[in-house]
């Protein structure tokens, strides 16, 4: 696939240019380090083009052989079909791959009809019905390519992440004083206690980013797994990559204490989102992982201007520290009528119970009240 074809389509797709994880270079990273390598991950990019041979659609497909990186819990959907005695692997999915993250599953060029795009999510359907799949899904998706699949006949599946939101601060004491007195006391406890403990923290990005952060990250991020006697989803080669080939989209928040690196986290920055990836670290160092983590990316994306920072999976500790829940979505059809029908009862079950808990969530943030917060 050319890059500049794919990269020109993604860029012209609604927000696009704030999705790195589909740029040419990152799927061409995850090839090479051997991440999607045919077993578990076999790539099947769907491509359209015009009379004149321009790529006017594409989308990035995979057959998935194993639940291994999936991202999005499906438990319960497996043992679904092993009780009906139907296999739920291989199955088809159109995603951004090992990576939690909202955006565009559908790519299309600004004058790319809508009757091209719904001809394309039929297509999906059809190849997975000839390669004997069980189904097909689209997770992570942004709304508007929701809109598109459920127009489809798709079922919509919601979940929660925590996202920080910019409200044109300038600092971020700034920030700080939007929170209630409590939460705004933690931060800067826990803050000066890393401090105290002589941590140095460094921000690297571009070309002050070398191959040894990268080597020191990808140690850190292969013993997190390791710990929990879990295979990592990425491999070593997959950061040295990244580090050399998309160093303007890495931004790697290391922290050094006693003549060693001690903790770091992996951010990926987009035109408007810091999109946090991963962290790492030893023992010892009490609220390190926020410091490093949390407040830093957040002084970073006020001192950039960027809109977001995206907390990934999981996190329910970042309500305390000024980030907020937001739904997310994906779409899903199961080849078997049965199937699709117990799936699709499950999803508006499930839906009711995550809409009650967003609103119990936003009901505990660390803002306050009244006047003061900023909308």
């Amino acid at each position: 696939m050319d890059a500049d074809a794919w990269d020109g389509c993604l860029l012209e797709t609604p927000g696009g240019d704030d999705h790195p994880f589909l740029q040419h270079a990152h799927l061409r990273i995850l090839e090479d380090c051997r991440a999607i390598e045919g077993r578990i991950w076999a790539a099947r990019y769907l491509t359209a083009r015009d009379a004149a041979g321009r790529l006017v659609a594409a989308m990035p497909m995979f057959v998935k052989a194993s639940p291994f990186g999936d991202l999005v819990n499906e438990q319960a959907w497996v043992d679904l079909h092993r009780r009906s005695g139907r296999p739920y692997y291989p199955k088809l999915q159109i995603c951004a791959p090992f990576s939690p993250v909202t955006g565009p599953r559908l790519l299309r060029r600004r004058d790319a009809p809508e009757q091209l795009l719904s001809r394309i999510i039929g297509l999906v359907t059809r190849s997975a019905a000839s390669s004997n799949l069980s189904g097909a899904h689209a997770t992570y998706v942004n709304e508007g390519d929701l809109n598109l699949f459920k127009k489809a006949g798709w079922h919509a599946r919601s979940n929660i992440q925590f996202h920080w939101h910019n409200q044109d601060y300038q600092s971020f004491d700034d920030f700080l004083d939007t929170l209630i007195s409590r939460r705004r006391s933690m931060i800067r406890s826990e803050r000066h206690e890393v401090a105290q403990r002589g941590v140095d923290i460094q921000i690297l990005t571009g070309p002050d980013l070398r191959e040894e952060h990268m080597d020191v990250f990808a140690g850190f991020y292969l013993s997190t797994f390791e710990k929990k006697n879990c295979l990592p989803l990425l491999p070593r080669d997959y950061f040295l990559m990244l580090g050399e080939r998309m160093a303007d989209r890495v931004v790697l928040v290391m922290a050094r204490a006693d003549g060693r690196y001690v903790g770091a986290t992996l951010n990926i920055l987009g035109s408007r989102t810091l999109f946090s990836r991963s962290w790492g670290g030893v023992e010892g160092f009490s609220f390190l992982h926020f410091e490093v983590t949390n407040y830093r990316a957040i002084e970073f994306a006020i001192e950039r201007g960027l809109a977001t920072l995206d907390g990934g999976i999981g996190g329910l500790h970042k309500l305390k520290r000024g980030y907020q829940p937001v739904t997310t979505w994906s779409a899903h059809h199961m080849l078997d009528p049965a199937m699709d029908n117990a799936i699709a009862g499950l999803v508006r079950q499930e839906g009711a119970l995550v809409a009650r808990e967003h609103l119990n969530l936003a009901g505990q943030g660390a803002y306050r009240r009244g006047p003061l917060l900023r909308r």
